[in-house]
Parts: structure tokens; C-alpha cells; sequence
């Protein structure tokens, strides 16, 4: 298999070489032919597991140099001057920490005991805590790094072997399920967010109204899913470990908790103080590795982070905005869905096709909100060309786009739970692709009948 890898991995980069050295189509700069030639080249290899998740990110950074697809260095490096990376440092100290602490193995006695050594019980406790946590902890990526050191433990405690059925049902209901609670809320994460600045006027009230039926309905349907995919899993009975009698929470419990909880209140406090998430995360970082204060030292901090998700991050939204600037992303999404003005006579095909064509998108495009930034204008202004609302033309792209995962690096939640081993890169997609026809089967079945009775109908 090593003597495989070198030419497998020339393999995977052969589509790559042929967009580089394609002639440059029509409408298109050939500063963005490169950007989607080094593209092409970061989702083979992240998709495939070619290579190790953090060596494709420096790939990634120095191909947009080499190639020409980007002006200089620093604009290589542009993502790592954004927020994101690190809010999801400082997210996963507070998930290294709760697990260092004892917390994390305190909750996972609690919901092996809760459940009774049934699996099945396991599993809907944890659905079931997915919209409660919700209104505590908005951030899919927060809730991810503190739960799936919870049920790592869970798992360990019950001697449930790493990468076992039942581990995989766990992992891919975090991975794929979590994220979706988080976007019935206009403070959820990034995807409502951009996606209600992008189409404008929406409030939070509002936000809720239009899209938390449609996103309960995803959960329920993709948990369902999840469950049918691994049913013989959820037979028989774990093993439980000796119930501990309760103990009072220890002083290095009692600081994980308050410093966790503190970021959690300026969190949810944002319209208050106006503070981009990042900032309750750094902050949550430093007193986490602060002396005499903190649960954690600088070194288990180096040893256990797991760089890797850093550096994912960092290359992915760099390679966001080069889309975006090379006008590549717009091009993409214009050569897709180009024809669909001239079907207005056909609106549900056009929302058809605006399904297929977002789901293209978010394949070639790593973060949802360069997906949202390139997908959302087009999809508005076809909708307006076509006689059809605009408003719901962007709600159809936005839940195409943001309820699937292709691959770890589209998300610093699914990478975090990538990181433990459970799940492999293939998996992941296959159940991306599972996810692309339920997200076509509720906005068609569910949200746009929804939509319609509270005053957003298909044609206006």
C-alpha cells in the first residue's frame, strides 16, 4: 500500500493538471482556472485521504501560489487571518478541557446509566439533546467539541471497540445531524448568519418561523436514517461500568465549568456586546491554560489539540475567498443553473435544479460561506427572472447547501469528530449523498407548502 500511495496519489491529481492546462473558457480568467484547478486538486485529496488532512492544507496553500492562482503569499495565507480558526481552537480547548477535567467522563456515567445499557436509548438521548443545547450552546462547533469527548468516553466506558457500528451511528449523527439545530436559529453559526445578511430583512423571529420546520424536519428524518443504516447496532446491551456513587464536583470540574458556561452566556449575549465569537473563545482559551486558573498546561494543550483542524480551516477559507476574487465560484454557479431563466414555466423545476445545482456548489466550494456568498445572489436573481420569489429560491439553496457534508474539511464540527477515528472520509460522503436527496424531498415535501402558509409562496 506505501509503494501505492505515491502513484494513487498522481492519480487523484491528474483531473487537477488537465483544468491547469485546459484552455480557459469563456466568461472565465485564467486566475480562476487555477483557483479551480488547485481546487479540483483539494477535493481529491481531502475526499480521498491521499494524503494526511493538514499535509493537503499545505499543499493547497502552495499551490495557490506556484500556479499563479493567487498575487502573492500573503494572500495564501489570507485565511488564517480570519476569526474562524480561532474561535475553533479556542472550542476544542474548552472540549479538551471538559474531557482532562473528569466532566466529560462524569456525563458519559450519567448518560450510560440514563439509558440502561441500551444502545437505542443512547442514541435518542443524544438527538434529544441536540435543539435543548441549542439554546445554550448556539455553535455546532462548540456543542461538537464538548459532546463528542462526552460520548468518546461513553463508548470507551461501555467497551464499545473504536470505529465499531455503533460508534459510527454516534459519530455520524454528531458529524452530520448536530450542525442542523444550530441553523434554526438566526445566532446558530455561521450559515444563518450569512445566509439572512445575504438575502436581507429577516429577523430572528422570522428566521425561526421559516426555517424551523424545515431543519426539525431534516434532524428527525437524517436521525431516522442514521438509525436504519445501523439498526443491528442498537440490538443487545452494553456493558456498564460500576455505578460511582455521587461525589461533589472536584476544583478543576468546578473552573472547566464556570469558564465553559461564561463563554456560553457572551455567546448568547452578542447582541449586547457586540463581540464576534471568537472573542468568548479566546478568552475561554487563555483562562483555560492559564496558571492556577486553567485545567490545562501549554504542552497537553501542543500534544492534543489536533493541529490538523487548524490548518483544514485556515487553507479552506483561503481558498473561499480565491473563488470568490477570481470570480471562479460565480462562473461555476453561472455555467449551472445559466438555463433556468428560460423555464419559468416550470417552477418546480427550476427549484429542482436549483437543488442539483447548489449541491454541485457545495461540493466544489469547502466553506459554507463562500458556498452561501457565490449561491445565494444567483439564486435570488433567478428567482426574479423566473416570476418565482426570490426569497425562497435563497432558503431552497441555502438548506441544499448547508445540510449535507461531502468531506471533514466543509466543516470544523464534522472535522472535529473526524479527528477521533471513527468515521473514515468515504463514509462521510456517502452519507452527504443520503443527505442531498432528503434535503430535495423536504424542501419540495415539507418547506415549500410550509413557506406558502406563512406568507412566502413559491410564485408571487
Amino acid at each position: 500500500m506505501a509503494r501505492r500511495r505515491p502513484l494513487t496519489t498522481a492519480l487523484l491529481l491528474l483531473p487537477a493538471l488537465v483544468v491547469l492546462v485546459a484552455p480557459t473558457p469563456a466568461g472565465l480568467h485564467i486566475e480562476g482556472q487555477r483557483v479551480l484547478a488547485v481546487l479540483a486538486a483539494a477535493i481529491a485529496l481531502w475526499g480521498t485521504e491521499a494524503l494526511p488532512s493538514g499535509v493537503t492544507s499545505l499543499v493547497v496553500l502552495a499551490a495557490l501560489v506556484v500556479t499563479g492562482a493567487v498575487g502573492n503569499v500573503r494572500e495564501a495565507l489570507v485565511g488564517f487571518a480570519d476569526p474562524a480558526p480561532y474561535f475553533l481552537v479556542g472550542v476544542l480547548t474548552i472540549g479538551l478541557a471538559v474531557s482532562r477535567s473528569g466532566l466529560a467522563e462524569r456525563m458519559a456515567l450519567w448518560f450510560l446509566h440514563r439509558a440502561g445499557g441500551r444502545p437505542r436509548a443512547l442514541y435518542i438521548q443524544m438527538l434529544a439533546a441536540f435543539p435543548l443545547m441549542t439554546a445554550i450552546l448556539p455553535s455546532a462547533t462548540t456543542r461538537t467539541g464538548i459532546l463528542v469527548h462526552v460520548y468518546d468516553h461513553a463508548l470507551d466506558l461501555a467497551a464499545v471497540p473504536r470505529g465499531a457500528p455503533l460508534a459510527k451511528a454516534l459519530m455520524l449523527a454528531l458529524n452530520s445531524i448536530n450542525r442542523l439545530a444550530s441553523t434554526m436559529l438566526l445566532t446558530g453559526g455561521i450559515t444563518p448568519v450569512v445566509a439572512s445578511g445575504l438575502i436581507g430583512g429577516i429577523s430572528w423571529l422570522r428566521w425561526m418561523a421559516l426555517m424551523g420546520v424545515p431543519y426539525l424536519m431534516l434532524l428527525v428524518v437524517g436521525a431516522i436514517v442514521i438509525y436504519l443504516l445501523y439498526r443491528p447496532a442498537f440490538r443487545g446491551t452494553l456493558t456498564l461500568p460500576d455505578k460511582h456513587e455521587r461525589r461533589p464536583l472536584t476544583a478543576v470540574e468546578w473552573r472547566t465549568l464556570i469558564i465553559t458556561v461564561a463563554a456560553s452566556l457572551l455567546w448568547l449575549t452578542e447582541s449586547l456586546h457586540h463581540w464576534h465569537a471568537a472573542v468568548p473563545a479566546l478568552l475561554a482559551w487563555a483562562c483555560l491554560l492559564m496558571p492556577r486558573i486553567g485545567v490545562l498546561t501549554w504542552k497537553e494543550f501542543e500534544r492534543d489539540l489536533g493541529w490538523a483542524n487548524f490548518f483544514v480551516i485556515g487553507s479552506s477559507l483561503t481558498l473561499a475567498q480565491a473563488l470568490t476574487r477570481s470570480g471562479a465560484g460565480e462562473w461555476i454557479a453561472k455555467v449551472i443553473v445559466g438555463s433556468t431563466p428560460a423555464l419559468s414555466s416550470q417552477p418546480l423545476f427550476v427549484i429542482g435544479l436549483l437543488l442539483i445545482a447548489s449541491a454541485v456548489v457545495r461540493l466544489l466550494i469547502p466553506n459554507i460561506a463562500g458556498f452561501l456568498a457565490t449561491t445565494i445572489p444567483l439564486a435570488m436573481s433567478i428567482g426574479r427572472a423566473c416570476g418565482l420569489n426570490p426569497v425562497v429560491c435563497a432558503l431552497v439553496a441555502t438548506i441544499a447547501g448547508d445540510a449535507v457534508l461531502y468531506y471533514p474539511a466543509q466543516s470544523s464540527a464534522s472535522l472535529t469528530v473526524y479527528e477521533r477515528g471513527h468515521l473514515t472520509a468515504a463514509e462521510i460522503f456517502r452519507f452527504g449523498l443520503v443527505m442531498t436527496l432528503i434535503a430535495g424531498l423536504v424542501v419540495v415535501a415539507v418547506a415549500l407548502p410550509y413557506w406558502a402558509l406563512i406568507g412566502e409562496p413559491l410564485r408571487r
